[in-house]
């Protein structure tokens, strides 16, 4: 077994999410991941705790959505019956093929996602981590050998998170005493948004493996502007382009894709949350340097922010302010390398991709 297997599964039980003797671990993971299945639950055993395995299929699961009837979908009780006795959850990503739901109808995916919040939201409340197995499907869709995108992904992963954990606290510091945000990118993206109060959050692979970014929620009334997502994103099997938004007091009021509009349609239609935006990350992982549809990656790219419509995280949000609800989080992406600046509160606090405590920022 290649030796970055075995330090990729130490940092999701050991750093990510901190597993101890007794703790019951629910492990959920495609077939194409079977080596950091195994790695994984051999650490588990070394830790003493209680593991359970599902293998997942996409194959499987895309023959059930075309099966099913929206209608006959319901919480699933039993899944439900296990996410309440676990401590932890680990979820591994790996694909043979990103594209296996491509024909299952956007809109059957969104009534599915309304019926499994719940299930979801149980699981957010463990001890969690979602992480990235490099496979060929994901090698494919980056343009990349498999060599190469092995050396991509644990690149990425298999870094010293207490470094990067510094690196990203001066962005905290600045969100935390900030209540206004301003973003321009070139002449497509100008947008503004209220953080007052809200929480930034420090991502250095506690949830996410690889982390490598700093994120917080609007005040979900207060974003204005237009915002045009210059990179692409997966999303329900489907690649959509270019996607533009435009928001009057905090909901999207136009919207337009260049390709697969129908399932950012679909996703805005999800509910009313899903209209308004959840979350904002800026990307701070150096070591992710290029894109690669894959979304784990891309949204903590240098260089980069995202903005999610729909759920905001708990986390961002203390209990006596409102907290934008909805079955869906959706992360799309801005170029933020050239012609670009955020503002806090009117100052500058990156420019063309560099913040103002990192060398070469100009004044």
């Amino acid at each position: 077994m290649d030796p970055r297997v075995r330090e990729h599964a130490e940092i999701i039980v050991d750093h990510s999410v901190q597993v101890e003797p007794g703790d019951n671990v629910v492990v959920r993971a495609p077939h194409a991941a079977e080596d950091l299945v195994v790695a994984v639950m051999e650490k588990l055993g070394e830790v003493g705790a209680n593991p359970s395995l599902t293998l997942s299929s996409s194959r499987a699961q895309r023959a059930f959505m075309k099966a099913s009837d929206p209608e006959d979908f319901e919480l699933p009780e039993h899944q439900m019956a296990a996410a309440e006795k676990a401590d932890v959850a680990i979820s591994i990503r790996a694909s043979r093929n990103t594209h296996e739901s491509g024909d299952v109808d956007p809109q059957k995916n969104m009534a599915y996602s309304k019926v499994m919040k719940p299930l979801q939201d149980e699981m957010m409340d463990k001890r969690w981590v979602g992480t990235q197995y490099p496979a060929p499907g994901n090698a494919q869709d980056a343009e990349m050998s498999m060599e190469a995108y092995e050396n991509f992904v644990w690149d990425a992963i298999n870094k010293d998170w207490d470094e990067q954990r510094e690196f990203q606290a001066n962005l905290v510091d600045i969100l935390e005493d900030g209540s206004e945000v301003h973003i321009v990118s070139g002449d497509t993206t100008d947008l503004t948004m209220s953080i007052e109060e809200m929480e930034p959050v420090n991502d250095y692979a506690e949830n996410n493996l690889p982390g490598g970014e700093v994120f917080t929620a609007p005040v979900p009334d207060s974003v204005e502007g237009e915002v045009l997502f210059d990179m692409p994103l997966m999303a329900q099997g489907r690649e959509v382009q270019d996607v533009y938004l435009r928001f009057e007091g905090g909901e999207v009021v136009e919207h337009s894709a260049e390709k697969n509009e129908k399932v950012l349609t679909a996703v805005l239609n999800t509910d009313e949350g899903a209209k308004r935006i959840g979350e904002l990350g800026i990307g701070m992982n150096r070591q992710i340097d290029r894109f690669t549809y894959n979304m784990l990656f891309d949204e903590k790219m240098g260089d980069t922010i995202h903005l999610a419509l729909g759920r905001a995280y708990e986390m961002n949000v203390p209990e006596d302010r409102e907290r934008n609800e909805s079955a869906v989080h959706m992360d799309m992406i801005v170029d933020m390398s050239e012609d670009s600046f955020i503002e806090v509160d009117g100052e500058v606090v990156q420019r063309d991709g560099t913040f103002r405590f990192e060398d070469g920022f100009e004044e």
